[in-house]
């Protein structure tokens, strides 16, 4: 999810020290993590992997850098060539690439999920309110009502269709984010990848994280979360953890008006000081971290009870008032 702003998100990698491993044969052997660290989707990304072999790690990260670049020709929002951008710019998308097909129907499960508190088409209202902010002696109180309500009736994740023949925006001037599942759905197709290449201990972070396996000395992979007031240490087993603050991206200094939007207001949700999810996938997490941005607790409750996801949810004034992380099935 590129941004020209600052990142939105807050978890910071606890990276694997050196440990012992087993290699062929029963000899054991000091195995320093294979790291990578660059850029992916305009954010910083890393791959960790805990492997003896370190010659067979860096091919597999040559690959999982080359398909990073790949997707990124897919998603970027910033590309006028990017599969996206073509989508943006005609309203359809004729034999679209699989992966724009699977992130995008995936979007539209978790959407309808949320009640389309999470609607992969905000993306008329990100443009109108970064336009805004962008003029000088812009209106500190924001884009003009008027305004809002026309960015906001092209909001609607049902006007979106999505076959594997043609994806199609139902409404002119409609337009899609990546923001909000696409690093999730790269975070997860790195993974599996370097699954196939025969490396299940790995920490892959493409702007959200997903820990598989074990650390070099057997250790869980560890993240830490930050919150308004405390940085709170999270184990990933063979999970995903994905985190949506507004403060992260902000259109203007006080933090008023943010990226996370309300679909149903059009205005910047403001419920939330911090959200983090841990579920199975980091599509999922990446996707419903955004969504419960804009929702109550109690129906955040909901639909984390419903999809086995953990939460911890911060308040504005710092309280959390979910905390899902720690119990035993998340840690």
């Amino acid at each position: 999810m590129t941004t020209p702003l600052t990142r939105r998100r807050f978890i910071a990698v606890s990276a694997a020290a050196a440990g012992t491993a087993l290699v062929p044969g029963g000899a054991m052997a000091r195995v320093q993590p294979v790291r990578w660290r660059g850029i992916a989707m305009g954010a910083a990304a890393s791959l960790d992997l805990a492997h003896p072999d370190r010659a067979a790690a860096e091919k597999a990260i040559a690959a999982a850098v080359a398909e990073v670049r790949r997707l990124e020709a897919v998603f970027s929002l910033y590309r006028a060539d990017s599969s996206l951008g073509r989508l943006n710019t005609h309203g359809s998308l004729d034999l679209p690439p699989l992966d724009l097909v699977r992130c995008l129907s995936d979007a539209g499960l978790y959407a309808n999920l949320t009640d389309g508190a999470f609607d992969p088409t905000v993306q008329p209202l990100w443009s109108l309110y970064s336009q805004h902010f962008a003029k000088p002696g812009a209106n500190s109180e924001g884009p003009a009502q008027s305004d809002i309500a026309r960015a906001k009736s092209l909001v609607d994740y049902r006007a979106l269709s999505v076959t594997p023949e043609r994806i199609g925006l139902g409404k002119p001037g409609m337009t899609v984010t990546s923001n909000g599942v696409a690093q999730g759905y790269i975070t997860d197709r790195i993974t599996e990848l370097l699954r196939t290449h025969g490396f299940g201990d790995v920490l892959v972070n493409m702007g959200e994280i997903r820990g598989t396996g074990h650390k070099a000395n057997d250790a869980p992979w560890t993240v830490g979360v930050h919150t308004q007031n405390s940085l709170q240490r999270v184990t990933l087993k063979d999970k995903a953890i994905a985190t949506s603050a507004g403060h992260g991206t902000r259109f203007e200094q006080s933090g008023r008006f943010h990226h996370l939007f309300d679909p149903g207001t059009g205005a910047s949700a403001d419920r939330w000081s911090s959200i983090s999810v841990v579920a199975d996938t980091a599509t999922e997490a990446d996707a419903l971290s955004t969504g419960f941005s804009a929702m109550e607790a109690d129906a955040i409750e909901r639909v984390a009870k419903q999809t086995g996801v953990a939460v911890l949810a911060v308040d504005t004034d710092g309280r959390t008032v979910i905390d899902g992380l720690h119990r035993p099935s998340m840690t």
